[in-house]
């Protein structure tokens, strides 16, 4: 019923830029917080970023700090993450997440991969 999609991964060269989004169905986007993690491959899954419900308030991770935004559409029911000055260690795949204001519920996404070469 809920439904999280992302999109816009690929493979990129270290320095470009790329926009993910997080296409929500199912639910009412402007309930929840939503945040972006990624998981690189033998490690564990990480937070990279948070928006409030409202948009009013953003939490990154201090490694993407300075070149990676959050931002979110509440009618277009999307979430966007845009990285901007890729490094090979951003490689991963990036997971959508929404979780309930209220009631602290969660909802994951099936991600999308991110690779970044030097």
């Amino acid at each position: 019923q809920v439904r999280l999609v992302e999109s816009g991964g690929g493979l990129v060269q270290a320095g470009d830029s790329v926009r993910l989004s997080c296409a929500a169905s199912g639910l009412t986007l402007s309930n929840f917080e939503m945040q972006w993690f990624r998981q690189a491959p033998g490690k564990e899954r990480e937070f990279v970023a948070a928006i409030f419900w409202s948009g009013g308030s953003t939490t990154y991770a201090d490694s993407v700090k300075g070149r990676f935004t959050v931002s979110r559409d509440n009618v277009k029911m999307t979430v966007y993450l845009q990285m901007n000055s890729l490094k090979p260690e951003d490689t991963a795949v990036y997971y959508c997440r929404a979780t309930h204001r209220i009631t602290a519920r969660v909802y994951w996404g099936q991600g999308t991969q991110v690779t970044v070469s030097s």
